[in-house]
């Protein structure tokens, strides 16, 4: 049985209910010599993330100290939403073809939906995609339909997007004719060159914009917005959920806002578990809400004038058209959108805004202190958001990430393989879970191991 406090209502009511007036008068039997007044030996309280590492430690020791980000982030996930979510009613309900024999599921949706528009700045949501990189890849297939001033399928896709994404979205849209063209970035500042652009860039259906991008760094979006408008594009944005508690939402980008939002729903209350399930969302304007794919849950009223909840805009063709066809994605990721949902309600404008705010200054902190060691620098001179790189000097990034891990820190991703021209570099994030002894703890690591592998004392 779950613990539930009782409020100070609820005491104010028991007390009167059995006629005393506080807790101490129901232990007035106990003589007042033996009574202690204060707990001088009792520890200040903890909050839940802070006691809930500490009985994880108890239970299985130190536990690794995660700075790997790269599009999934260990994010204190409070205990009451999986706690909700793995209740029956949510653990094995399934939105049928029969929309209204799930009314509470399609209500949950729904709300998701509300959430992630006002999250976006958008008009309209899905019900959730597979991932966020499958998410991108549909958000390219939509961006193409939509646009019904171009004629190309050409899509610019910023070099910066995380490489897993571009390597999805090339899979899924490569033998549908569509084309993705490399955006560089620029080596010193880590993010597109809007300056560099070109005047005419003739005609291409839609530019990708990470925001921030896969380096953490945060492109100038109301420049690359209006430049794509002006030259015919829609716009792609592709964004972390939990930066939008800081950053301008896509749909304040620039003039006319980004045209489509896609992302990873990960950081939003969804634990890391080896790699999934996630879920991706995407949210766009009503003028191409028919180009999106997916279920979309609707509001309405019955014929008693009761307000339900049904599936809507699910039109024919998705079911008989086949390759002309919006893709028909029918199973959303219920499970963990229920988790998101519950976890932007628990958390509100105001949490969601200090974990974003927590997650910024710890990695502001880290860095400073990262920058200090010998033989590392950063790579990039942009601001950033929860993530940044670091140049190594003298030594691999594999083996300083190994020699890292045997430490009992997970020291971050490697960028070696994916961007060759940067050298040995890694992406280091920090999240609200990290604490000021862990920041020291990682630099203390890696000086420590930097010194080791150059040949200095260890």
């Amino acid at each position: 049985m779950p613990f539930i406090p009782h409020t100070e209502t609820d005491v104010k009511q028991m007390l009167a209910s059995i006629g005393v007036n506080d807790i101490e008068d129901l232990f007035d039997e106990i003589p007042a010599e033996l009574r202690i007044g204060s707990l001088d030996k009792v520890p200040p309280g903890l909050n839940e993330m802070e006691m809930s590492r500490l009985m994880h430690e108890r239970a299985s020791g130190p536990q690794p100290l995660c700075f790997i980000g790269a599009g999934a982030y260990e994010h204190h996930i409070p205990a009451a939403i999986w706690e909700i979510v793995t209740r029956g009613e949510f653990y094995s309900a399934y939105t049928p073809y029969q929309a209204e024999a799930s009314q509470g599921t399609l209500q949950l949706i729904y709300e998701y939906q509300t959430m992630m528009v006002h999250l976006t700045g958008m008009e309209a949501s899905n019900a959730s995609l597979y991932d966020g990189a499958s998410g991108l890849a549909e958000a390219v297939l939509m961006a193409v339909r939509a646009n019904r001033k171009s004629k190309s399928k050409r899509i610019l896709m910023p070099a910066a997007v995380n490489p897993t994404y571009r390597s999805v979205v090339q899979t899924i849209v490569e033998n549908q004719g569509v084309t993705l063209e490399l955006i560089d970035y620029q080596l010193d500042a880590g993010c597109i060159d809007v300056a560099s652009l070109p005047a005419e860039p003739g005609d291409v259906a839609a530019l990708v914009i990470p925001q921030p991008n896969f380096f953490g760094v945060l492109e100038e979006v109301n420049a690359l917005t209006d430049w794509a408008h002006a030259h015919g594009m829609l716009v792609i944005a592709v964004v972390n959920p939990t930066s939008l508690a800081l950053l301008t939402p896509p749909g304040e980008w620039g003039e006319l806002g980004a045209d489509v939002v896609c992302g990873e729903g990960q950081p939003l209350g969804v634990p890391l578990a080896g790699g999934g399930p996630y879920f991706g969302f995407m949210c766009c304007n009503l003028k191409h809400v028919r180009q999106m794919p997916g279920r979309i849950v609707g509001r309405t009223v019955d014929a008693d004038g009761k307000p339900g909840f049904t599936l809507t805009l699910q039109a024919r063709e998705q079911h008989i058209r086949r390759s002309k066809a919006t893709s028909n994605i029918c199973t959303n990721q219920g499970l963990v959108v229920a988790a998101a949902t519950i976890y932007m309600t628990l958390l509100g404008a105001q949490g969601l805004n200090k974990v974003a705010n927590s997650s910024h200054q710890n990695t502001q902190k880290l860095a400073a202190q990262l920058n200090a060691i010998e033989g590392v620098t950063m790579a990039f001179s942009s601001p950033t958001f929860h993530e940044f790189v670091i140049k190594l000097e003298g030594v691999t990034a594999a083996d300083v990430l190994n020699t890292l891990m045997a430490d009992g820190v997970l020291g971050g991703f490697n960028l070696s393989v994916d961007y060759p021209v940067l050298g040995e570099a890694i992406l280091v994030c920090a999240t609200e879970t990290k604490t000021a002894a862990d920041i020291t703890a990682y630099r203390d690591a890696l000086s420590r191991v930097m010194s080791k592998l150059k040949g200095g004392a260890a």
